[in-house]
């Protein structure tokens, strides 16, 4: 089982990872208490607590990986992990991988913390910050294998669309945290998303050229967001892009 919260790391880098429109809305009111034991019990072992500066990580902190995880991996980023059942599917299934679930949904954390310790799963970490800031900041350059961004908030209303996390700053962000040939991978099913996604990954420097449209990702299980999807006759797009080698730039 995991151990509790990693060492703190900073360095010398004063770009605020606050957003000027955040990409979720603010979530996690009353809780069942279940979510609260589960909050209690297991938030040690899986719960990592940098510094804050409202929703987001503080200016100038790094995540310490080897020593979040107690061991260097591959390291998979699922960004809004939602309550956490492709993430905690995935970390049992890959025991060799380190995954980490970026959530601000409270709930959502609770249900993820009681579903990774009945899995007895001890290579999940959980950050409840805003997902911007950890992937233009907290995360070391180079330092992730895949990261994954599975129906994220659709923002349907078009005086909404700017508050989509998916656009050309976030794209150059999660450049600059893969590796050279590590994979992004994006799943909607609202259909003007999935065509923002394309054009924005079609365009974003630092990756493969030719986004399109691809087949369902094996390693993402059914999901109620999903399925709600299927349920209203709304077709789910995945794509998928690679992190282009600095040769190829």
């Amino acid at each position: 089982m995991p151990q509790g919260d990693s060492p703190q790391t900073y360095v010398d880098d004063d770009r605020r990872a606050a957003a000027t429109n955040r990409s979720f809305t603010r979530r996690g009111g009353r809780m069942p208490p279940r979510h609260h034991r589960a909050l209690e019990v297991h938030g040690p072992a899986y719960l990592l607590s940098p510094p804050i500066e409202g929703t987001s990580v503080a200016a100038g902190f790094v995540l310490d990986l080897p020593a979040a995880f107690g061991r260097t991996a591959p390291l998979v980023v699922e960004i809004g992990s939602g309550s956490g059942d492709c993430v905690v599917a995935a970390a049992a299934e890959h025991p060799e991988w380190d995954f980490l679930a970026v959530e601000v949904w409270r709930p959502g954390i609770a249900q993820t913390l009681a579903k990774a310790a009945q899995a007895q799963v001890g290579n999940l970490r959980v950050l409840r910050v805003d997902a911007a800031g950890v992937v233009a900041t907290a995360l070391p350059a180079a330092s992730v294998d895949q990261l994954w961004t599975f129906f994220p908030d659709p923002w349907p209303k078009a005086k909404h669309h700017k508050r989509r996390l998916v656009d050309p700053m976030f794209a150059v962000d999660v450049a600059r945290v893969l590796r050279p040939g590590g994979l992004w991978r994006l799943a909607t099913d609202w259909e003007d998303y999935a065509e923002q996604m394309r054009d924005v990954l079609r365009e974003a420097p630092g990756f493969e050229p030719g986004a399109e449209y691809g087949d369902r990702f094996d390693g993402r299980v059914m999901t109620r967001f999903e399925r709600k999807g299927i349920e209203a006759a709304r077709a789910v797009r995945d794509i998928v892009v690679r992190r282009a080698d600095a040769t190829d730039q």
